[in-house]
């Protein structure tokens, strides 16, 4: 059985995403994890920004 490299427990089957740039296989749980802090982290730049008035691009 495969182990996720994450939280190092053995999965069915690992999926493969990625993360800042770079390509990681890890189980459905951490992946699902990691997609929703990415996409904070983002909404969250994009508040910022906002505030400041920045107009270029990311």
């Amino acid at each position: 059985m495969p182990t996720c490299k994450e939280c190092e427990n053995e999965v069915d089957q690992l999926v493969s995403i990625k993360v800042s740039g770079k390509a990681k296989k890890m189980c459905e749980d951490c992946a699902d994890r990691i997609r929703e802090t990415e996409e904070i982290a983002e909404q969250s730049e994009s508040v910022v920004q906002g505030m400041m008035g920045f107009k270029g691009r990311r």
